[in-house]
C-alpha cells in the first residue's frame, strides 16, 4: 500500500453530509488516525436551536475552544503505526459557523477569540468538502434520529453552505476539492467509495477543485 501525500486531511460539509461516515469508513481500511469531532458534549447546541439569538455566541465560543484542544492534541503528530491523519473538521469551521449565525459585533468578538486560539495548529494538508443537496442532507439528518435537529430549517443549511462556499472561493493556501455526490451513499456504493478514497490519496494545488462522482 503506498503511502498517503496528505499526513493531515480535514473532512468538511453540511451538516448531515456524511463527514465522520467517510473517516469511520477510510480508518477501518487504511492505517490512519481518526478524529472525531464531539459535538454532543456542547450542552449549549440543543438550546441554539430552539433560539438561535440568544445562543450562538456562547454556542460557537464553546466549539471553538474544544475543537481548538483537541486539535492541538490530537493532530500534532503521527505515530509509527498510522500513515495519515484524517478528521471529520477543521478549525475553518468555527469561523465559518460564526460568519453565519452570529450578529456583526460578537463575531468581531469571536474573531479575535479565534485568532489567538488556532496561532500555532497544525493546517490541513487537504480538505475536502462533500457536496449534497440540501433535501438530501435534510434526509441524512432525518434518519440520525437526534430530536434536537428537527429545528434545523433549509434556511440554515443554505446559509451555511453560502459561508463555505464564499471562504473556499478566496482559498489560495490550502488545497481544497469540493466533491458533488449527488445523493449517493458510499456506505453502499464500493465504486463511490474509490473514487472518494482516490481523491484522499491524491496531492493538489493550493486553491480551490471541483470534482463531480457519478457512479
Amino acid at each position: 500500500m503506498k503511502s498517503n501525500p496528505n499526513k493531515y486531511i480535514c473532512i468538511e460539509g453540511n451538516i448531515g453530509a456524511g463527514k465522520t461516515t467517510l473517516c469511520q469508513l477510510m480508518s477501518l481500511d487504511f492505517p490512519c488516525k481518526i478524529i472525531l469531532e464531539q459535538f454532543t458534549e456542547n450542552p449549549f447546541l440543543e438550546y441554539f436551536y430552539k433560539d438561535p439569538k440568544r445562543y450562538a455566541l456562547t454556542v460557537e465560543l464553546f466549539f471553538l475552544t474544544e475543537r481548538q484542544k483537541q486539535i492541538q492534541q490530537e493532530a500534532s503528530n503521527l505515530d509509527l503505526f498510522n500513515d495519515f491523519i484524517i478528521s471529520d473538521y477543521t478549525i475553518l469551521k468555527s469561523l465559518l459557523f460564526a460568519r453565519a449565525n452570529l450578529e456583526p459585533d460578537e463575531y468581531k468578538l469571536f474573531f479575535k477569540v479565534y485568532q489567538a486560539l488556532t496561532q500555532g495548529l497544525p493546517k490541513p494538508d487537504l480538505i475536502v468538502y462533500i457536496h449534497r443537496e440540501i433535501k438530501h442532507v435534510q434526509n441524512n439528518i432525518s434518519k440520525r434520529g437526534r430530536l434536537f435537529e428537527n429545528e434545523i430549517t433549509d434556511t440554515y443549511l443554505n446559509k451555511i453552505q453560502d459561508s463555505y462556499f464564499d471562504f473556499f472561493k478566496n482559498q489560495t493556501v490550502i488545497p481544497i476539492v469540493v466533491i458533488d455526490i449527488a445523493n449517493q451513499d458510499f456506505t453502499q456504493n464500493q465504486n463511490l467509495f474509490n473514487e472518494l478514497t482516490s481523491v484522499l490519496f491524491t496531492k493538489y494545488t493550493p486553491g480551490l477543485h471541483h470534482i463531480k462522482i457519478l457512479n
